[in-house]
């Protein structure tokens, strides 16, 4: 959900604040840049729907290995374990690509990723029951999910910045808050090869296990 409505006059301060912001730090910068390199026309507060979008997203599910299954996850899970349910925008559904690659290996195959039910899932009490990843956890494999599946849609040429405000990554500004943020998580796509040095996405997946990973925010 859209925190702040951002339009075409205030999007110019907003990004080069975030431009200038970043531009010490080289793979967030590139990171920043790649997905803010084209401008969408029209409203930046829905995200695409295009067909040929949809089609690319669903190639792209495919390349990890996922079955398609042509329902409204609202009747069913977003991720049942096997199959990702394909009526969601692209974005949404390259979203779930990143959230396989993020995820620990013995959660790739359970409900929704065993972060809770996902907002689109419909069958939330059973997805709820497999959840294993909590709070501030999941917030942060939320927020590697959320901008590995940002830059996917930029390396396929579609309009990632709008992913970019609907995720809220402008939210913050050029706060301090916001900018550690970006720079963590870009910093743990790269250390875990999801990112390579040029900021694109790759096809590796987290090898770590949840304890092995979450060690350092645990304490």
């Amino acid at each position: 959900m859209i925190l702040t409505p951002i339009d075409h006059a205030a999007l110019p301060d907003l990004l080069s604040g975030l431009d200038r912001a970043l531009a010490p730090h080289p793979l967030a910068h590139r990171v920043f840049t790649r997905i803010t390199a084209v401008i969408p026309d029209g409203d930046l507060m829905s995200l695409s729907t295009d067909a040929r979008h949809h089609a690319e997203g669903v190639a792209l599910c495919r390349r990890f290995g996922f079955g398609i299954l042509d329902v409204d996850p609202q009747t069913w899970f977003t991720w049942d374990g096997t199959n990702v349910a394909a009526r969601m925008e692209p974005s949404v559904l390259i979203h779930e690509v990143a959230h396989y690659q993020c995820a620990a290996p013995a959660r790739r195959h359970v409900l929704d990723f065993g972060l809770g039910a996902g907002p689109e899932t419909g069958r939330k009490a059973e997805a709820n029951a497999v959840q294993t990843v909590f709070a501030m956890e999941a917030d942060l494999e939320e927020a590697m999910s959320s901008l590995l599946g940002i830059l996917w849609e930029a390396e396929l040429g579609h309009p990632a910045l709008l992913g970019f405000i609907e995720q809220n990554w402008l939210e913050g500004g050029v706060k301090l808050h916001n900018i550690e943020h970006f720079l963590k998580v870009t910093g743990l796509l790269a250390e875990h090869r999801l990112i390579d040095a040029d900021g694109r996405p790759t096809m590796a997946c987290r090898e770590m296990d949840d304890d092995t990973f979450f060690a350092p925010w645990r304490g």
